[in-house]
């Protein structure tokens, strides 16, 4: 997973931020109402009872919301079966100490209750226990001694859970976003971690396969032709240059290729393979959107040709939008029938500009690379 951009609501481990706390807190200042009624009964038992059943309470809903909340970014499940039962029955539990002990007072719990509710339990089963809870809350007005009878209450629960029902849903799209930008974030890393192979194939593959062949002319000759040998030797030299000159543009970014340039690379390679090269002696025909789409379809052909065709001769031709790369050979690629990389590259990068890579075998010997634009 990629690195989440920490907030005021979420930190970077993914734990609630310091308004994602508070925003839970504020809502807590509707059980004021039964720790005044504690306060005013603090002379007694039941007074100092309702007052640390109304402070167990706060921190009981605090954790139930920082838990839950915290288990969503991080991608975890939510609260079990037994977790949820237990977190609702311990609020409960402490709801029904704080009314017996202030009075109607500790009824405001039962909201918090309900809005628990919403958040742990699947949505059917929370309309279930909202509607229980509004039932309970409207029966204790009328039914327990005492007690004045108060429709606003049932109404708060209601209107309280339908409002966490909302911010649970706003929650969830949220959280869901953030894993879509996670994901999106380690496609393109991906992606570009693919490209840049494919470029570096590309280039270290034509320019060390050049290197492998001048190298063992250059061996061949040290005894017979030993001034041929130095010239290869130098040649080496300059092709490992740039070669390395490649590979740092390929690590800055630019993928940019000279069509002429990759003639007169190919113009090389095959003739230190011993291939006799009968190329294009111009590009000016060939539209200047696809110069470097046939730049690497010459440089990946003719890499392939010099690897694995054992040729005598190579052909390069340009035709409007299409470029065209026989050989004499075997009459098959190998990189094609192994699933190599060079080839792939090269139909990723023609699908991507428009173009169709088609390869296939010449009569009576042979084997033939295209690209056309569509």
């Amino acid at each position: 997973m990629a690195e989440r951009i920490g907030s005021v609501w979420t930190n970077r481990s993914g734990r609630p931020g310091r308004l994602g706390i508070a925003f839970a807190a504020v809502w807590l200042l509707f059980l004021i109402s039964p720790l005044q009624e504690g306060w005013h009964r603090r002379g007694s038992v039941h007074g100092w009872v309702g007052i640390l059943s109304v402070l167990a309470f706060c921190v009981v809903y605090l954790y139930a919301f920082a838990a839950i909340r915290h288990r969503r970014l991080v991608n975890r499940p939510g609260f079990t079966t037994p977790e949820t039962v237990a977190v609702l029955a311990l609020l409960t539990g402490l709801g029904l100490v704080t009314c017996a002990s202030v009075g109607q007072a500790g009824m405001a719990s039962v909201v918090y209750i309900a809005v628990t509710g919403v958040i742990l339990l699947p949505p059917r089963l929370a309309l279930g226990v909202v509607t229980v809870l509004a039932v309970a809350t409207d029966l204790s007005g009328r039914l327990v001694p005492g007690w004045e009878d108060d429709t606003s209450l049932p109404f708060a629960v209601c209107t309280a859970a339908f409002a966490m029902w909302g911010v649970n849903q706003l929650m969830q799209r949220n959280i869901d976003l953030m894993r879509a930008r996670d994901e999106n974030a380690v496609l393109a890393v991906s992606s570009e971690r693919n490209r840049f192979a494919r470029d570096l194939h590309d280039i270290l593959g034509h320019s060390l396969t050049v290197i492998t062949v001048k190298a063992e002319l250059a061996n061949r000759l040290v005894d017979v032709d030993p001034v041929r040998a130095r010239a290869e030797i130098a040649d080496l030299e300059r092709l490992s240059r740039d070669a390395l000159a490649d590979v740092r543009r390929a690590v800055e970014g630019f993928r940019d290729l000279s069509l002429a340039g990759e003639l007169v690379r190919a113009r090389e390679a095959l003739t230190a393979a011993g291939i006799e090269p009968d190329l294009p002696g111009t590009t000016d025909d060939v539209p200047s959107e696809l110069r470097e789409l046939f730049a690497w379809t010459v440089r990946e052909g003719v890499t392939n040709v010099v690897r694995h065709s054992g040729a005598t001769t190579c052909r390069v031709r340009f035709a409007g939008a299409t470029v065209e790369i026989t050989d004499d050979g075997r009459g098959h690629c190998a990189d094609a029938s192994s699933g190599g990389h060079g080839l792939a590259g090269l139909r990723e990068r023609a699908t991507a500009a428009g173009a169709v890579l088609v390869t296939r075998s010449v009569e009576p010997r042979g084997f033939a690379l295209s690209v056309a634009a569509r």
